[in-house]
């Protein structure tokens, strides 16, 4: 394995802008009340109905499943939803693939619970949903907060229904710094985050936006209705989730997850990710799996799901057919 070395203090700022922050779409909230949900709670998550499958603790998801052939799983970035997966859904929906997204507990049009907003959580929501529609063969991808359930869910409920896994722009396989993870961002920035979703939280959800799509590097062109999407979909996402989400993808250790990974995998990343810097994340983890391959975008960001869209797309149905 070659060595990585430690992000200079511009990345660290970089960090410190927005790496709280993945994912972009539409949401609105919709659908069963948190309370009512609760009464549905059974030892066995309950059989899909429509959009929406209720996990064995009550909590109502919300998932789009379209299309029908080889199944792709999409698991969102923080604090949006399934929708920030459109683009690619639709495409390789164009191309013969079955295209699975949900809503994480939470955010989007799931149901807010009090509890449950961390990777185990996370991972055996998803396996319940997988389970339910009795997904095989299926290839799991992840963005950002994404890449770190799409990891956890292997390493908890194995390969099995596993053909390929693809991290995009991911938080994996740890961002904080600890005397094991040297190259980490120190806990006090992401205890800045937490701050800001009390203090402020519209406006943050607003401001990241510059960073994320890289609208703050010159003659960059900036799309005021991304801006606004993002916008949307952050503040559709419950408070909860967006409070006690920064903890769990910033302080969850993904090493020993990525490590259990034997299926093909594709990681892709931005050069210039300002949120989660290249550097501490797409290559350690290239190192951690042991069939990954790893494609740099020069000058990317971490909105490569929108911004890069065209080359993402093509680059994961080629993923895909390989």
């Amino acid at each position: 394995m070659s060595t990585i070395s430690t992000p200079d203090s511009a990345s660290r700022r970089n960090l410190l802008k927005g790496v709280a922050i993945a994912g972009v779409g539409l949401a609105a909230r919709a659908g069963a009340n948190p309370a009512d949900a609760k009464t549905l709670s059974s030892n066995r998550a309950s059989k899909p109905t429509g959009d929406r499958l209720i996990t064995k603790d009550g909590t109502s998801l919300y998932y789009k499943d379209w299309g029908t052939g080889p199944a792709v799983v999409f698991s969102h970035g923080y604090p949006l939803s399934s929708d920030a997966w459109e683009d690619q859904m639709f495409f390789l929906l164009q191309n013969g693939y079955r295209v699975i997204a949900h809503d994480r507990r939470g955010f989007g049009r799931s149901s807010q619970p009090s509890g449950g907003y961390d990777y185990d959580t996370f991972a055996d929501d998803l396996a319940q949903l997988v389970e339910a529609l009795d997904l095989r063969e299926a290839t799991f991808v992840g963005h950002s907060m994404g890449g770190g359930e799409v990891a956890r869910y292997v390493a908890r409920h194995g390969q099995n229904r596993v053909a390929k896994v693809a991290f995009v722009s991911s938080v994996t396989p740890f961002l904080l710094e600890t005397a094991t993870n040297p190259t980490g961002a120190p806990k006090e920035l992401f205890d800045s985050f937490r701050a800001a979703v009390q203090a402020n939280r519209s406006q943050w959800n607003l401001d990241v936006t510059m960073p994320y799509y890289n609208f703050n590097r010159p003659g960059v062109h900036v799309s005021e209705g991304l801006r606004e999407s993002y916008w949307r979909q952050g503040q559709a996402t419950g408070f909860l989730a967006a409070y006690h989400a920064l903890g769990a993808f910033s302080e969850t250790d993904f090493r020993d997850d990525l490590r259990k990974i034997t299926v093909p995998a594709l990681i892709v990343h931005g050069s210039d990710d300002q949120i989660v810097p290249l550097e501490i994340s797409a290559k350690p983890t290239a190192e951690l799996v042991q069939r990954a391959k790893l494609i740099v975008y020069e000058g990317g960001s971490h909105g490569l799901l929108h911004v890069d869209k065209d080359r993402l797309n093509a680059d994961l149905l080629a993923f895909l057919r390989g």
